[in-house]
């Protein structure tokens, strides 16, 4: 299990990344909210779409669950 927080900014594209809470790209504290404990990032992003619809996995961190 990993803590898993997603950037409340959009990027260029309106999506909102999900970060592992180890990940290098893991926005400041102003700038996240915590998700919770999850196995996966699929579970994860499940989580982050209850808050933002387009919500995307982080291409280093999330990998398996980034699609653009």
């Amino acid at each position: 299990m990993s803590s898993y927080y997603v950037n409340k900014k959009a990027q260029s594209n309106g999506d909102h990344e999900v970060h592992r809470y180890d990940c290098v790209y893991l926005p400041s504290i102003e700038h996240r909210k915590y998700l919770g404990e999850f196995s996966n990032c699929q579970d994860a992003i499940k989580e982050a779409k209850k808050t933002y619809a387009k919500a995307n996995g982080c291409r280093t961190c999330s990998s398996a669950c980034h699609t653009s």
